[in-house]
This record gives C-alpha cells, sequence and structure tokens, in this order.
C-alpha cells in the first residue's frame, strides 16, 4: 500500500532482512535498541501470515537479538505484536516489537487505549 509507512520506509536504516521481512530500529522506541521486524507483504493482522513469513520473522528475530546483544547488552527482551486497535495496534501493518530491556528501566512496553 503506498500510505504504509511499513511499505515504503524511506530513509530508514534497515538492520537485517530476508525476502519476506526486514529489521529497523523504532522511530519512536520504549528503551534503547527497540526493533521492528516488518513483513514485506502488506497486511494488517499477524493472524494472515504465511507459515514462510513466520519462519522468516523468527530467523530474523534470532538475527535481531544477536545484533541488539552485541551492541546494547540488554538485561533481558519484550517481544509483542498488537493485532487490532483495541490491543494497542496503531500500524495496520502488522509487526513484531523487539525491546531491548535494562535493570532500572520502566519495566512496561508503550500503549494508548
Amino acid at each position: 500500500m503506498n500510505d504504509c509507512v511499513f511499505c515504503t520506509l524511506q530513509g530508514t536504516e534497515i538492520l537485517v532482512e530476508d525476502e519476506l521481512a526486514r529489521a529497523f530500529f523504532d522511530k519512536y522506541p520504549v528503551c534503547e535498541g527497540h526493533v521492528l521486524i516488518v513483513p514485506k507483504r502488506h497486511t494488517a493482522n499477524f493472524f494472515d501470515a504465511t507459515p514462510e513469513e513466520m519462519m522468516s520473522i523468527g530467523t530474523l528475530l534470532n538475527k535481531v537479538k544477536e545484533l541488539l546483544d552485541e551492541r546494547f547488552h540488554p538485561d533481558g527482551y519484550n517481544i509483542g505484536v498488537n493485532v487490532g486497535a483495541v490491543a494497542g495496534q496503531t500500524i495496520f501493518h502488522w509487526h513484531v516489537h523487539v525491546i531491548p530491556r535494562y535493570r532500572g528501566d520502566a519495566g512496561s512496553v508503550r500503549w494508548h487505549a
């Protein structure tokens, strides 16, 4: 879709990608190193993902974790997907949040009702 921010991604540094998905830093991070993993095919809902897309996301998730471990040395991670507006989804191109967590940070994820 032409008006989808995840379909256009102009000027965004891609950290890792394959033929089905890509990962990049969130423009509005919850914590330092917050990354989004986004399938290249536009679909709003996590539950519409193909098995191949899910495998791609899983592979990129491990690569992102290695990158974040090396660069930021977090103490833990939140990994999540919001499905639907009532669940906090604000961009309707499904994506996975990879949020590094650090001792002493707020310990919560961003969500607006």
